[in-house]
């Protein structure tokens, strides 16, 4: 019997993956329908109702899974995207993650360009897809590598003949996958709450909320939890060291006017949140869910009483116990832990 070529073999799983309509519950099925959980102890004196919507239970540990999926696949129908083609896109983590499990499943290569902020432990789970990465060590001087990042996609883009860039900072599909995040919500609300507490980076999951919201006619107020040194509601530049919240670019899906407050929280405030949500309620959770806590806690005597807040926790915890929950890296970077305030 003849052996398929590696070319055939990776044509014939891509294929197999897009036309295969028979097999319901493949992993990319997995994606969504996280938990919304009651938050009996997180300011349990406070007169609200506090509900965490858990999107580390995405099966890449996070809600860049939504916008990867959303991307990839309207590619694919419109065709932009065939078996032969490279997926080039940056990335701080976790769109890396949710892309690279996505482009092994269709046999698609993968490139991402990287910077050295990006979590160790990451960084092996997308070499483990087979995911190529690219580093940048450029400092925009923005207070982040991102500009670096982007103009090194363009480059592998243009030696590339048959590529594609999900662009999750522009590609509307982004904020678009998070129709349903938003309808997840409320069905599980059986209404629409009062307050959503979102972390900001893209702003494609701000965006996406509140055009769901809108088409829906409904109005939560929206929060935008953003990082200190991010300049994406205008504010200057500075060094940040978690990854996942904040941007050293403005964004293009940010409509200002579709944001109830904007709350800004330092790497150092993100991991006392972060402690705080595991000390309370057990829940392990990265640096951008520990921002949230923070910027709740801010805002709560401003939160009138009997009010539904949601709180978005992005990702899991589990990819920072060598920086976020690691006692030494916390001391070398911020000082004594039980200084913390």
């Amino acid at each position: 019997m003849e052996k398929e070529s590696p070319k055939n073999s990776v044509l014939s799983k891509f294929n197999s993956s897009v036309t295969d309509k028979k097999t319901p519950f493949g992993i990319l099925d997995c994606i969504g329908n996280t938990p919304l959980v009651l938050l009996k102890r997180l300011f349990s004196s406070a007169s609200i109702q506090l509900y965490g919507k858990m999107e580390m239970f995405n099966p890449g540990g996070s809600i860049k899974d939504r916008t990867a999926f959303n991307i990839i696949t309207k590619a694919i129908e419109s065709g932009e995207i065939n078996g032969y083609t490279t997926i080039i896109e940056s990335t701080s983590g976790n769109m890396g993650i949710g892309l690279a499990r996505i482009c092994h499943y269709y046999g698609l290569r993968l490139i991402l360009v990287t910077d050295p902020h990006i979590n160790p432990l990451t960084e092996k789970i997308l070499k483990t897809f087979q995911a190529e990465i690219v580093k940048v060590h450029q400092n925009d001087g923005m207070g982040g590598y991102l500009k670096s990042r982007l103009e090194k996609v363009e480059e592998l883009l243009s030696l590339e003949s048959n590529s594609f860039c999900p662009d999750q900072y522009h590609n509307f599909n982004s904020p678009l996958a998070h129709v349903e995040t938003y309808r997840e919500i409320c069905e599980s609300l059986g209404k629409a709450p009062d307050y959503i507490f979102i972390a900001t980076s893209t702003c494609g999951t701000l965006r996406g909320f509140a055009e769901a919201a809108a088409e829906r006619n409904e109005f939560p107020k929206l929060i935008a939890v953003d990082a200190e040194g991010s300049v994406v509601f205008g504010r200057e530049p500075n060094v940040r060291i978690i990854p996942g919240m904040g941007a050293s670019r403005p964004s293009d899906f940010l409509i200002r006017n579709q944001v109830a407050d904007v709350i800004h929280i330092s790497d150092r405030a993100c991991i006392e949140g972060c402690q705080m949500l595991l000390d309370l309620e057990s829940i392990l959770a990265g640096g951008s869910s520990g921002a949230i806590v923070m910027a709740l806690e801010k805002m709560l005597p401003n939160i009138p009483a009997n009010s539904t807040v949601v709180a978005l926790f992005p990702d899991s915890g589990e990819r920072y116990m060598d920086t976020i929950f690691s006692d030494s890296w916390v001391e070398e970077k911020f000082g004594v832990v039980n200084e913390m305030v």
